[in-house]
């Protein structure tokens, strides 16, 4: 699961981005010009940070040199020039890639692809809890041998509770992490995805896996039979 900040003041561009990315499975923010921006990049992790040059409020240089001061998020940086100033400007300004308008959204994604691929080059690319396994290169969940049909969403959710195993996640938690910071907190979606994605991963067999920690959250774990842990049903 790949989790996107794009910083675009071309609303049509950063729909068609956004849109394109969350079919992919990411999870994507959206910033419309460069102090929000800056703030989502500079408080949240992400995984990528796609960032148009020219923006309103800051431009996208002074964004990634603020950003540059703190983190090493990846960032690719976007622009309508094609000067080579500009492009130099960038990458030592910390840019790790540049694209120029009009560019190809299938190449706009390798690059983004292999930009976490070098941030993650440590991890492991197959997630394993009990007899569940995650494939993230191939997006496959199996469990006991039997392979487990998931939508984007719940596949996103699935590899950050299996990369999470043991710890228990806050709705507040996992609604930042696979849905976007406009996540209305009143609305039931995490428990509604809980609730399918326990049917797919757990009903069909014998052993529980996902489970409910009344007034905190939930965990991916596997626990012995009979193990008590203050599951809701």
């Amino acid at each position: 699961m790949m989790r996107v900040l794009i910083v675009e003041d071309e609303r049509k561009t950063a729909d068609y981005l956004s849109q394109g990315l969350t079919e992919q499975g990411c999870t994507v923010d959206v910033a419309y010009d460069g102090i929000d921006g800056q703030h989502l990049a500079l408080h949240h992790d992400f995984d990528v940070i796609v960032l148009d040059a020219m923006l309103p409020g800051l431009d996208g240089f002074e964004v990634l040199r603020s950003l540059r001061a703190v983190k090493g998020t990846p960032v690719i940086m976007l622009t309508a020039r094609d000067g080579v100033e500009d492009r130099v400007r960038g990458l030592q300004g910390g840019a790790d890639d540049y694209l120029v308008k009009p560019f190809s959204f299938i190449e706009l994604q390798a690059r983004l692809q292999a930009l976490t691929r070098r941030g993650r080059a440590q991890e492991p690319t197959l997630l394993r809890v009990g007899d569940l396994q995650i494939d993230l290169i191939s997006r496959r969940a199996l469990r006991a041998g039997q392979r487990i049909d998931l939508t984007a969403k719940e596949f996103a959710l699935l590899t950050l509770l299996a990369r999470r195993q043991g710890d228990i996640l806050s709705k507040t938690a996992i609604a930042e992490q696979v849905w976007d910071m406009n996540f209305d907190s009143n609305t039931n979606v995490v428990e509604v995805a809980i609730k399918r994605l326990r049917g797919k991963i757990d009903l069909p067999f014998a052993q529980a896996l996902l489970h409910t920690v009344r007034g905190m959250g939930y965990v991916l774990e596997e626990r012995a039979p009979g193990t008590a842990g203050g599951d809701d049903d």
